[in-house]
């Protein structure tokens, strides 16, 4: 699939985080997919001497068979800091998607969108690069707080961030620990919100993350990480 080029990879930190500041006005934060057909999941794996497996599943929607997997491994170029992991991850993930035949409808990352201290997490800037709707979908708070919502599947409670609605806690099981939603491109809050909760099956996390993590971590075990 095509992958936009939006900025270099090369860069400091600071200058990364002022990439941010400007590409986050691009983001489209309103709509949804008009038609899915196929949904897709990434994650990565880092191993200990500074490479990266980076993997991308391809599932057919709504009955999410598996259609096809894509994987690179490659050194990661940019250190880790936080707040600015896309840098380090989304060069080898977007090497995974460019090698899909199959063109994702809705992306949907285990990561952040809005929900992030500059507005731009890992799931706002593959959006922006692949130009397709994408969900940030996290395990963990990393900005924000939110109120107390309800036990059953489908309750969720929104995420403020310096008085700034910037995602949703939303529980997708009953009686289990809520993921933290927020939109990344091309599609809005309460969207992201409903296809979270399609695509959970019986379990608190996405099949697309299911499967990408579980992908990865095949992959990496080859590999002897």
């Amino acid at each position: 699939m095509l992958v936009h080029t939006l900025h270099p990879w090369t860069l400091s930190p600071s200058r990364a985080a002022a990439i941010q500041e400007r590409l986050r006005d691009e983001v489209v934060l309103h709509g949804a997919p008009r038609r899915v057909r196929v949904v897709a999941g990434a994650d990565v794996s880092f191993e200990e001497d500074g490479f990266v497996v980076a993997g991308v599943v391809a599932l057919d929607w709504p009955s999410l068979e598996v259609l096809e997997e894509a994987c690179v491994r490659r050194r990661a170029r940019f250190p880790y800091v936080p707040g600015l992991l896309s840098f380090r991850e989304a060069p080898p993930l977007l090497a995974a998607f460019a090698r899909l035949r199959a063109e994702p409808d809705l992306v949907v990352l285990d990561g952040q969108g809005t929900a992030h201290p500059r507005r731009f997490g890992l799931a706002c800037h593959l959006g922006l690069l692949l130009d397709v709707p994408t969900i940030g979908c996290a395990k963990s708070l990393l900005v924000g707080e939110h109120g107390a919502l309800g036990r059953a599947r489908g309750s969720r409670a929104p995420l403020v961030h310096h008085g700034e609605v910037v995602g949703a806690a939303l529980r997708t099981r009953d009686d289990v620990a809520p993921v933290y939603v927020s939109p990344g491109h091309r599609i809005g809050l309460a969207s992201s919100c409903a296809w979270v909760l399609r695509l959970c099956r019986g379990v608190r996390l996405p099949e697309t993350t299911r499967r990408a993590h579980g992908f990865v971590t095949r992959v990496a075990r080859r590999n002897g990480a």
